[in-house]
């Protein structure tokens, strides 16, 4: 959906993986979908998704797309649908699915130098498992 121009190299071994810098936030965020509505906090957020706490109760599943209402500060609310990739014990990972344009400048504004920048990633780091 979008093409991010990146200015350096990460530097990875042959089996590692990168993915956008999450930049660390705490903030409200509402999930809703057909009705369902969860009130929860955001761990972090990327230029192609979040990780939010996972609700307690919350049954949701990977593939279903949610609408996300993030509240930064008290004017800035990121809305986005979002789809659920990865749910563990204690969260769920989402990528983003549709962002409205209006939106869109709100959003890259707030992560700032993390929407162009890479990490590396070991999978298994962000592994707990689902109960």
């Amino acid at each position: 959906m979008f093409d991010v121009s990146i200015d350096h190299q990460v530097e990875q071994a042959a089996d590692a993986h990168v993915r956008h810098a999450r930049m660390v936030r705490q903030t409200a965020v509402l999930m809703s979908r057909r009705g369902d509505v969860w009130q929860t906090d955001l761990a972090d957020i990327s230029a192609t998704g979040v990780r939010l706490a996972r609700p307690s109760g919350w049954h949701g599943q990977p593939g279903e797309v949610w609408v996300l209402d993030m509240l930064f500060a008290e004017d800035v609310n990121v809305h986005v649908m979002a789809e659920v990739v990865r749910v563990t014990r204690d969260f769920v990972a989402l990528t983003f699915a549709r962002i409205p344009e209006e939106t869109q400048a709100v959003l890259w504004t707030l992560l700032g130098g993390y929407a162009d920048t890479l990490e590396p990633w070991d999978e298994d780091e962000d592994a707990d498992p689902v109960t």
